[in-house]
């Protein structure tokens, strides 16, 4: 279960678990490894992109598939390669399902808008994947051997917010887009800004102070970079 990660264009970050750092956007889709499933969390920008995070997962794991998929948010980065993975049971905060259907149209365009081709956005989009398991609260998996903890902790970065808590030494934290650490964490027309500084809070109860948090862009980052970041956030957008 925990070959030399890098060897494959991953990078480990305990036991069994590890990220990915895609081209383009720098977004990061994560990997939890139990000894009967396996979950990715977060999958891609295209239907080509969430193909080739399968193939290396493959090839990591000697053959094993994706059973699991946690979606982080609905942005085009993190959700439009999920039908690659067919069969595996995808979870997202509750109303994810309603919103990917529902905004179909809006999450293409955004894909066009930053670069991704319009035939690739296009046929991502008309294969979108809704989750079949809305996450209210909190979720645990068990993926043989171990537990994860699925936690709807927004909104903040958007209106559906998840965050996936690996238990462990250390503990590893996936936090979306609600941590970014290669710019500015990004408010667009979706993010819920009055209540980002609280997401952030929750993601610092789930983790504590020893944990690896891994943001949806740039480098894996400690409590204290959390801190700060919700701080910075709090006074942008004027919330105690």
């Amino acid at each position: 279960m925990d070959v030399s990660w890098e060897d494959f264009g991953w990078e480990r970050l305990a036991l069994g678990v590890g990220r990915r750092r895609l081209p383009g956007w720098d977004a990061t889709v994560g990997l939890v490894v139990g000894a009967d499933a396996v979950l990715l969390y977060d999958t891609g920008s295209t239907l080509r992109e969430g193909a080739e995070v399968r193939a290396q997962v493959q090839a990591l794991l000697g053959g094993r598939r994706v059973t699991h998929i946690a979606l982080s948010h609905p942005h085009f980065d993190h959700v439009l390669g999920t039908a690659a993975f067919a069969g595996a049971e995808v979870y997202g905060a509750v109303g994810l399902d309603t919103l990917l259907r529902r905004e179909r149209d809006a999450i293409r365009a955004d894909a066009v808008r930053h670069g991704v081709s319009a035939d690739e956005a296009a046929e991502a989009a008309d294969l979108l994947v809704a989750p079949h398991h809305p996450v209210c609260g909190e979720w645990t998996l068990e993926l043989g051997g171990r537990q994860v903890l699925l936690a709807n902790v927004g909104p903040g970065h958007s209106g559906h917010d998840l965050a996936l808590l690996v238990p462990g030494e250390p503990e590893v934290v996936f936090c979306g887009d609600l941590v970014e650490e290669s710019g500015e964490p990004q408010a667009g027309r979706d993010a819920i800004t009055s209540r980002w500084p609280a997401a952030l809070d929750r993601l610092l109860d789930l983790g504590g102070e020893d944990a690896v948090y891994v943001p949806g862009h740039g480098a894996a980052v400690d409590a204290a970079f959390v801190r700060a970041q919700r701080d910075e956030l709090a006074a942008r957008f004027g919330v105690s």
